[in-house]
């Protein structure tokens, strides 16, 4: 892998479209259900996010008191402390961004992250070395890695331009390079 790509946390929980129009906002699951309702806290703060208009690609999670996300607390409706990890762009105000590459939509979303100030919307970061990511991913228990090609449009769905890699299960030595690099 080369500087073509972009690392990030894969994290575990349900993933979201995070749609806005003026004050207006609906939550869409992967399969198309509306879920703003269902996560009151969620469209508020996406309500004051400092743009007219805006459709972001986001991961729903639960944290623990230590900060980590928790699955089984989402899963169970446990929730302590929900928030939002938004890793893409697709439009704003109005303006459909998802044929720029994945650098230039990075880029907007930087410059709208910068002004967002809620615990409860997080910007998911991209790191530059995927196997101290991994290596961090899998000491803190996490789902894994997302590594994507900075050049390519948006595409839904499953697609060669992003690679997932899950952090194994701890089996001694360094078992996890070789699942990282059996995957590219």
């Amino acid at each position: 892998m080369g500087d073509g790509w972009l690392h990030e946390v894969k994290f575990d929980g349900f993933r979201i479209q995070v749609h806005k129009h003026g004050r207006s906002v609906a939550l869409f699951s992967r399969g198309g259900t509306e879920w703003s309702d269902r996560y009151p806290d969620i469209t508020e703060a996406i309500a004051k996010l400092p743009t007219r208009a805006v459709v972001l690609d986001a991961e729903l999670t639960a944290c623990n008191h230590d900060g980590w996300t928790n699955f089984s607390a989402l899963l169970h409706r446990r929730h302590g402390h929900l928030c939002i990890w938004v890793f893409d762009i697709l439009s704003q105000n109005g303006k459909d961004l998802r044929e720029l590459p994945l650098a230039s939509r990075r880029q907007k979303l930087d410059t709208l992250m910068a002004r967002v100030r809620s615990d409860v919307i997080r910007y998911s970061e991209p790191f530059p070395d995927p196997l101290r990511l991994l290596a961090a991913c899998a000491e803190h228990k996490l789902e894994g890695i997302v590594s994507k090609r900075v050049d390519r449009p948006y595409r839904s769905g499953s697609i060669n331009s992003w690679i997932k890699v899950k952090c194994p299960e701890w089996r001694g030595g360094n078992q996890w390079r070789h699942e990282f690099f059996r995957h590219n």
